[in-house]
């Protein structure tokens, strides 16, 4: 299998807020790499990745980082393909490293969501892969619609619950 995605982190501390985008691509069928590259202490690790990135087959890079967060757009002045800001929560909570993913100068976007966001990361990553896909297209219909049908459920077992004054 040749990834599509890639996933990389500032650290391997970041995994758990990482790890819920690799669990959505495995759900979904991306086939994805992940790794550990931090912008400041692998500096040129980081800027072959991003380099070779799309010689290799790359599509989208989710980019995970906290603090100072440089990372993501590190990687970005290096390469053409989309990147995905994942702001990691830590000192501040993770206000600093939103702020640092969002504040790119002109020309070097990053997209990005929302503090620990790791999974719309990826969803939004599927859906950027889906505009040329449309067996992707159909899984992420399919899984949004699961997501509607639990709420839905939810809503109806929200019925059963009594309260006193409750008038529904």
């Amino acid at each position: 299998m040749t990834p599509i995605v890639s996933i990389i982190m500032g650290s391997t501390s970041d995994l758990p807020v990482m790890e819920k985008a690799a669990k959505f691509f495995d759900e979904i069928g991306i086939p994805f790499e992940m790794n550990a590259f931090s912008a400041h202490r692998t500096p040129q690790e980081v800027e072959t990745f991003a380099r070779t990135a799309e010689e290799r087959g790359l599509k989208v890079i989710i980019a995970g980082a906290g603090m100072a967060a440089a990372l993501p757009g590190v990687v970005a002045a290096s390469t053409t393909l989309p990147v995905i800001g994942v702001p990691i929560k830590g000192m501040l909570d993770g206000l600093d490293a939103m702020l640092s993913i969002i504040q790119m100068p002109p020309g070097i976007p990053v997209a990005t969501v929302g503090v620990n966001g790791a999974q719309n990361a990826a969803i939004l990553a599927a859906e950027m892969l889906a505009l040329s896909d449309e067996g992707l297209a159909r899984k992420l219909r399919d899984y949004k619609q699961g997501l509607k049908e639990k709420i839905v459920k939810a809503n109806d077992e929200l019925k059963e619950v009594k309260y006193n004054f409750k008038t529904n």
